[in-house]
């Protein structure tokens, strides 16, 4: 992402870039997400890390690094719109998996 973005995660919290899974056939043809579809993305790219602690002050290890692409539960993200984006934020808790 080219501009700073001005919004701090708390905690153990991650700042989220959503990215549509695209699906394929077994053909090789791309289908393209359905404007009906009410799904949300659960892809997506760390922009930021929380500070790392918890309530009680504790320092916390995250698992994670900014430019990770994870999968994460589906219905666990906070959307928010920062300067005309989409971006979510979500608990490390709510992390399934980093793409290798």
């Amino acid at each position: 992402m080219a501009k700073e973005i001005k919004i701090q995660p708390l905690g153990n919290r991650v700042l989220v870039k959503p990215e549509e899974v695209q699906e394929k056939t077994p053909g090789g043809l791309v289908i393209p997400p359905n404007a009906s579809d009410e799904k949300k993305p659960s892809y997506g790219e760390i922009v930021k890390l929380g500070k790392g602690k918890d309530s009680k002050g504790n320092l916390l290890k995250f698992d994670v690094k900014i430019g990770d692409l994870i999968y994460f539960k589906k219905y666990s993200p906070e959307e928010l719109d920062i300067d005309g984006e989409t971006l979510y934020i979500l608990d490390t808790e709510d992390i399934l998996a980093v793409a290798k």
